[in-house]
């Protein structure tokens, strides 16, 4: 299989919280109520999973914690794909929505971080 994404994905452990789901027309789709699990992260997006079943094409504003507390990322992701599992969770694919590519920073730090654990 040829590998279309535009940017390496790397391991995370991370949790998310999501406060509000929101459309670009205001629309609102409330607050989730299962925990959300990153379980990757590239400079483009996050690959997440949860019980909860969220609409596509919804966005939630993030703040994500790569490596130390001085790589904090505040971003708008936008929900792009839903996998069902097996285990009755679901696994979300996301894009990140307007990031600075000044940005990408942070994404190298954290790549290097995780490198030089293994």
């Amino acid at each position: 299989m040829h590998e279309r994404r535009r940017s390496k994905r790397m391991r995370a452990n991370l949790t998310l919280k999501v406060s509000n789901l929101f459309k670009q027309d205001n629309i609102s789709a409330g607050e989730l109520s299962a925990p959300i699990h990153v379980v990757d992260v590239s400079k483009h997006g996050i690959g997440f999973e949860s019980k909860d079943i969220i609409p596509l094409d919804y966005y939630f504003n993030a703040k994500l914690e790569l490596g130390d507390t001085s790589n904090c990322l505040y971003c708008v992701v936008k929900i792009i794909r839903c996998i069902p599992s097996n285990d009755g969770t679901y696994l979300y694919g996301c894009e990140f929505v307007g990031m600075a590519p000044v940005l990408d920073f942070i994404f190298e730090n954290y790549e290097q971080s995780i490198g030089e654990e293994e």
